[in-house]
C-alpha cells in the first residue's frame, strides 16, 4: 500500500485495486488533554480509540448502505483498524458539515447571547472549511458557490444528506437511551460518478452524546451501541 495522506486521526493508503484504505489511529481531537469532537488539533491519545471508532463507523455505514444512502464504505477489518473505501474527491480542500440538535460546543460559544445551553435545535446544519490555520471558519451557501467550492444545487443535496444521516444516527442512539447533541460529517464526490457521498467516519470521535446529562466518552459509546 502507498501512503497518500497522513491525517490527525487516520492515515490514507492507495491499494492496487483502485480503492483506498483508511488506517484508524488512537489519536483523538481535543485541547490540553481533553477530548473535544469540535477541535481541529490532536489533544490526546486513547488506547483502543481507533478500533472503537472503526467499530462504530462500520456499524453505522453498513446500516446506511442497506437503506441506499450513498457512502464510500466497502468493508472493514476491525482487528487491523482499517477500512476499505471508494475513492472520492473533497470539496475544495475539504468541508466539515455539522448537524446540531442541541446548543453545545462552538455553537453555544458563538451564539450564547441568544440561546441557552442544551436548548433544542431543529437539525441545524453548519458548514465549515477545513483550515487549521484559520480555525475551520463557517461558510455560507452563497460563499461556497461564489468561491466555486460547490454549486448551490450540490449544497442542497449535501445539506439534506447531512440532515437525513444525522437523524438516522440520532434515532439509533435514542434506542439506547442516548441523546445526540451534534455530529460532524464529511462528504465528497465519487471519483468515478461524481455522486455526493458520505465519507470519513461516523464514531464517538465526531459527535457529542449524552445520557441523562452525562457526556459519553467515545470508547464508552462504542460499548453501549455494540452491546449484545
Amino acid at each position: 500500500m502507498e501512503l497518500i495522506y497522513e491525517g490527525k486521526t487516520k492515515d490514507v493508503f492507495k491499494v492496487d485495486e483502485g480503492h483506498l484504505v483508511l488506517q484508524f489511529k488512537d489519536d483523538v481531537t481535543g485541547n490540553n488533554g481533553v477530548f473535544d469532537p469540535g477541535a481541529n488539533t490532536v489533544g490526546l491519545t486513547i488506547e483502543g480509540a481507533g478500533r472503537a471508532g472503526l467499530s462504530l463507523t462500520t456499524y453505522f455505514y453498513k446500516r446506511l448502505n442497506a437503506i441506499d444512502v450513498p457512502t464510500h464504505f466497502i468493508s472493514s477489518n476491525i482487528e487491523e483498524s482499517t477500512m476499505t473505501v471508494k475513492p472520492a474527491t473533497v470539496f475544495g480542500n475539504g468541508l466539515e458539515v455539522i448537524c446540531r440538535f442541541r446548543a453545545d460546543g462552538s455553537f453555544l460559544r458563538r451564539y450564547g447571547a441568544y440561546v441557552e445551553e442544551d436548548q433544542e435545535l431543529d437539525s441545524f446544519v453548519e458548514v465549515t472549511i477545513k483550515d487549521d490555520e484559520r480555525q475551520d471558519p463557517p461558510i455560507s451557501k452563497d460563499a461556497l458557490a461564489m468561491l466555486d467550492i460547490l454549486t448551490e444545487e450540490e449544497y442542497e443535496v449535501l445539506k439534506q444528506h447531512a440532515i437525513d444521516i444525522s437523524n438516522f444516527v440520532r434515532t439509533e442512539l435514542a434506542k439506547k437511551g442516548l441523546t445526540l447533541h451534534d455530529i460532524k460529517l464529511e462528504f465528497g464526490r465519487d471519483a468515478k460518478t461524481g455522486e455526493i457521498l458520505l465519507i470519513d467516519e461516523i464514531s464517538g470521535g465526531n459527535m457529542r452524546v449524552y445520557k441523562e446529562k452525562k457526556y459519553i466518552e467515545p470508547l464508552e459509546l462504542e460499548k453501549i451501541i455494540l452491546a449484545k
